[in-house]
């Protein structure tokens, strides 16, 4: 089985459309979405409504949908839905409930055998107890994003790979050569949505491009 991750859409409905193509669904196959799918810009609507669409088309165990802090933002009334975070309302204010509503139940992490897919991150002091030991807030909010050794892999977003690595220009898949494989490519920026690929039969990571997979490499050692 493969399980395609990809995290921080952003509202960038055709970046989103464009990192889809690098997604195979077919037999066992899996999609996980680590959140942020909204930015307040008008395009938010149509990535919720593809989103929603996917999920119905091939089933919640096939395409599961992570909440971000932009998603929990929005259930706050902290930020909104397809308008700028500085107007008073929303472009399609009346029909925000229901995309409040999908957004409330969205899962907090998804587990594969040895990887957790979240959106920020977990509560790694917390050892083989993170999943009763991390709060809601960590899983969508944790910051700065955390290296090093864990005894099972994390896939997450939230804070982009720029800033981890330390370089403005990158916008790739950042692993830190441990346990932790960072997706968020600042897509505002670079109109990328890094697409990474889990292989449950070799436990192994790969990037996906348009040529195919490449096995993913720490950072140092790509740099």
């Amino acid at each position: 089985m493969k399980i395609y991750a990809m995290s921080d859409i952003h509202g960038c409905i055709h970046s989103f459309l464009e990192a889809l193509q690098l997604v195979d669904l077919s037999g066992d196959n899996q999609l996980v979405l680590c959140g942020d799918y909204i930015h307040g810009g008008q395009d938010d609507y149509l990535v919720l409504d593809l989103i929603k669409d996917l999920e119905m088309k091939h089933g919640s165990d096939k395409v599961i949908v992570l909440a971000g802090n932009h998603e929990d933002m929005a259930c706050d009334g902290r930020w909104p839905i397809g308008a700028s975070r500085y107007s008073r309302f929303s472009l399609n204010h009346d029909n925000d409930d229901k995309y409040i509503l999908w957004m409330q139940r969205l899962r907090r992490y998804y587990v594969v055998n040895n990887t957790i897919f979240v959106h920020a991150g977990v509560d790694e002091e917390a050892g083989d107890w993170w999943e009763w030991g991390t709060d809601d807030f960590t899983f969508t909010e944790k910051y700065p994003a955390e290296t090093g050794k864990f005894y099972m892999n994390i896939v997450a977003g939230h804070v982009g790979t720029a800033e981890i690595s330390g370089d403005p220009h990158y916008h790739g898949i950042y692993f830190d050569g441990e346990s932790h494989y960072y997706i968020d490519g600042t897509v505002l920026e670079s109109g990328m949505i890094p697409v990474i690929q889990l292989d449950t039969e070799t436990d192994k990571f790969y990037r996906m491009t348009e040529t195919g997979r490449k096995p993913v490499l720490s950072y140092d050692a790509e740099n």
